[in-house]
C-alpha cells in the first residue's frame, strides 16, 4: 500500500489527464526524481502542494505579491473546484440525475487541468536557467534542430497564446518526440497522451502585477528562471513509461 500510495502522490503527470503507469520501473524513475507532483492529500482529495521556494524567491523576475497571489487565489481554489466537480458527479451518479453531468465535467477537466499544470509550473521556474544537457539536449536537437531554435519556438508560442493559457514543453510517448504547444484556458488544445516537462503561464494573473500587458518581458525574464534539470527528470521518467508500454 505504501508503495502505490507514494506511485499516486509522485508520479508524473500529463496534459490532458494523468497518465499514471503501472510498472515498477515506471515508479522507481520516478522516486529517482528530486521533483514532486503531488496531486491529492492523504485522503485522496486534490491539494495543492507547498510551494517549493519563498514568495520573493523569484525577485526581480517574478514579485512576492505575484506569486502569493498567483498560489494561495488560484492554484489552491483550482484544486478545490476539482473536488467540488468530483463531489457533485458522485452525487449525480447516486441519484441517477446527470441533468448538469456536461456542466460538471467541464468544470472538473478546467479546473484539475489547472491543479495539474500550476503543479509543473512551479518546478518550471525553480531553477537557473541553464541550458539543457544530457537526454534532454539530445532530444532538442533531434527534434527542433538546435536548442536556440527551440527556445525561441517556444517562447513565441507562449508569447502567442490567445487571451489565457500556457506554453507547454512535453513529451510524447506514442512518437518518441519532444512537442511545443500552445494551450487556451487549462485544457484545450493539447495532444492525447502528452507528459508536459516544462510549462509556461501566461494566465495575466502570473505576471500582470509587475508587467502589464508586457508578456513578452516577463517571458524573457523568466527565462532566467527555467529548471531545464527538472524537465530532464520529467523526461526521463516519461521515456520510461514508454520503453515499459
Amino acid at each position: 500500500m505504501t508503495a502505490r500510495r507514494d506511485f499516486l502522490t509522485r508520479t508524473a503527470v500529463a496534459g490532458a489527464g494523468l497518465v499514471l503507469a503501472s510498472t515498477a520501473r515506471v515508479v522507481r524513475a520516478a522516486e529517482e526524481t528530486s521533483y514532486s507532483d503531488r496531486l491529492v492529500d492523504a485522503n485522496g482529495k486534490y491539494s495543492a502542494a507547498p510551494l517549493p521556494f519563498a514568495y520573493d524567491a523569484l525577485e526581480p523576475a517574478i514579485d512576492a505579491r505575484t506569486v502569493e497571489i498567483h498560489y494561495n487565489f488560484h492554484h489552491k481554489p483550482a484544486a478545490a473546484a476539482a473536488n467540488k466537480a468530483e463531489e457533485a458527479l458522485a452525487k449525480a451518479r447516486d441519484a441517477n440525475d446527470f441533468s448538469l453531468v456536461k456542466f460538471y465535467e467541464k468544470e472538473l477537466a478546467f479546473h484539475l487541468s489547472s491543479h495539474i499544470l500550476h503543479t509543473i509550473y512551479w518546478t518550471s521556474i525553480s531553477g537557473k536557467g541553464d541550458p539543457p544537457t544530457g537526454d534532454l539536449a539530445r532530444a532538442i536537437n533531434k527534434d527542433f534542430g538546435s536548442y536556440e531554435k527551440f527556445q525561441a519556438q517556444l517562447m513565441a508560442a507562449t508569447n502567442a497564446v490567445e487571451a489565457s493559457g500556457w506554453g507547454v514543453v512535453g513529451y510524447l510517448p506514442a512518437t518518441e518526440k519532444l512537442m511545443v504547444l500552445q494551450c487556451e484556458g487549462h485544457q484545450k488544445l493539447t495532444a492525447w497522451g502528452l507528459h508536459p516537462i516544462l510549462v509556461l503561464d501566461v494566465f495575466e494573473h502570473a505576471y500582470y502585477l509587475k508587467y502589464q500587458n508586457k508578456r513578452s518581458e516577463y517571458l524573457h525574464n523568466i527565462s532566467s528562471l527555467l529548471s531545464w534539470d527538472n524537465a530532464a527528470r520529467r523526461l526521463n521518467t516519461a521515456m520510461a513509461a514508454r520503453q515499459t508500454a
